[in-house]
C-alpha cells in the first residue's frame, strides 16, 4: 500500500512538470527582440512580446534600431528577432551572410508593405482619374491646385526619406513637373492638413504607405483611391522587384490589378537561426501569428491621436488579444504542441 501511494505521488508530480512544461515552454529563457525606427511598427512586436511572455519566455526591452543596424546584430547574434521586415525591399539592406545566420519565419501581413499615390474618390470618379498622367489634363490640374500656382498639390515625402527619391524619379520618368507640386515638408503635419481639407470637402492627393493611420482615416474605396502609375519604370534599386510593383487585389484601387510604382512587401518576422532552432514553441508561433492590416491600421490611429506612451500601447495589445481570444488561443497551443 505504502509502495503504492509512493509511486501515485511520483506520477502525479512527473504530470504536473509536463504540464507546467507544455503550459511555459520558454521559463528560463530571454527574448532580445527589436523594432523599426517607424512608429507603426511598435504594435506587431507588442503582441508578439506578449505571446512570448504568455509562453514563459523573459522578454528584454526592444531595442529601436534602423534597418541595416538591426539586420548585421541579428547575423552577430546580439539580436534574436523583429517584425518589422520588409521582404523584398530589405533584401538590399542585410549583411552578406544573412541567409546564412538569419532567416525569415512568419508573415505578419501578405502584400501589407504598401506604397503609392491616393486621391479624392469622388475626384476621380468624377474626372475619370486612372493614373498620374491624368494630371496632365487641364482640367484635373485645378481641381487639385491648392494654392493657385497651376499644378496640382501633391503631398510626398520629406527628403532623406526612400520614397522621396522615388517620387522625384516619378516626376522626372512620367514628365510630371510641370503639372505636379511636390510638398516635401514634414509628412505628419502636411497629412493632417490633408485630412482637414478632406473633411471640409476640399481635393487631396498623398502619398502613403501601409501599414499606417493614414489609410484607417481617409479609408481606400470609400474616401480615396489608388491610381496607378502610367508605366512601370523602376529605379535601379527597384529593378529586381519590377513585378512586384503590380499588384492584385489591392483594396479601393481604381484598377485591378494597379501600378503602384513602389515595390510591393510581405511584411516579416526575422530571426537569428540558432535562436529558432533553440526555441520551436517560438517558431511555431512565428508560423501562426498574422494580422489583418486594418488591424494595424487602427492601431496606429490610435497613436497618431495621442495614445501613444508604452502603456498604451500595452492596452491596445490586450484590447486585441481580448476581441481575438480563440485566435490567440489557438497561437499559444500550437507553440506549446511544438516544444513537446
Amino acid at each position: 500500500m505504502k509502495r503504492l501511494v509512493v509511486s501515485l505521488i511520483m506520477l502525479s508530480f512527473f504530470s504536473f512538470s509536463a504540464f507546467a512544461y507544455e503550459m511555459y515552454p520558454g521559463k528560463g529563457k530571454t527574448v532580445r527582440p527589436a523594432r523599426a525606427t517607424w512608429n507603426t511598427g511598435y504594435f506587431q512586436v507588442a503582441l508578439i512580446s506578449k505571446g512570448l511572455e504568455t509562453l514563459g519566455y523573459k522578454v528584454k526591452s526592444v531595442k529601436e534600431l534602423a534597418n541595416p543596424l538591426f539586420y548585421k546584430s541579428l547575423t552577430l547574434g546580439d539580436l534574436d528577432f523583429w517584425a518589422n521586415g520588409w521582404f523584398p525591399m530589405h533584401w538590399a539592406q542585410t549583411p552578406k551572410d544573412f541567409k546564412e545566420k538569419a532567416g525569415l519565419y512568419g508573415t505578419v501581413v501578405n502584400a501589407g508593405g504598401l506604397q503609392g499615390f491616393l486621391i479624392s474618390k469622388k475626384l476621380a470618379d468624377k474626372f475619370n482619374i486612372i493614373s498620374l498622367d491624368d494630371f496632365k489634363r487641364s482640367e484635373v490640374k485645378k481641381a487639385f491646385d491648392t494654392n493657385g500656382d497651376g499644378k496640382a498639390d501633391l503631398v510626398g515625402c520629406p527628403p532623406g526619406w526612400g520614397c522621396a527619391g522615388i517620387i522625384a524619379h516619378h516626376m522626372k520618368t512620367y514628365d510630371l513637373k510641370k503639372h505636379i507640386n511636390v510638398t516635401t515638408a514634414a509628412y505628419a503635419a502636411s497629412m493632417a492638413d490633408t485630412l482637414a481639407k478632406h473633411k471640409k470637402g476640399q481635393a487631396v492627393f498623398f502619398y502613403t504607405w501601409a501599414p499606417n493611420w493614414t489609410i484607417f482615416k481617409l479609408l481606400p474605396g470609400r474616401d480615396v483611391v489608388w491610381i496607378n502609375v502610367p508605366k512601370i519604370v523602376p529605379t535601379t534599386s527597384q529593378e529586381k522587384g519590377r513585378d512586384l510593383m503590380t499588384v492584385a487585389g489591392v483594396e479601393g484601387a481604381v484598377t485591378n490589378p494597379v501600378k503602384l510604382g513602389f515595390v510591393v512587401s510581405d511584411i516579416r518576422i526575422v530571426a537569428n537561426k540558432k535562436f529558432m532552432d533553440k526555441n520551436p514553441a517560438l517558431k511555431s508561433f512565428f508560423a501562426a501569428f498574422t494580422l489583418p492590416l486594418k488591424d494595424i491600421n487602427e492601431q496606429n490611429t490610435k497613436m497618431q491621436d495621442g495614445e501613444n506612451s508604452a502603456a498604451d500601447i500595452k492596452k491596445h495589445v490586450d484590447q486585441w488579444i481580448a476581441k481575438n481570444k480563440k485566435l490567440w488561443g489557438m497561437w499559444i497551443e500550437l507553440a506549446r504542441t511544438a516544444a513537446e
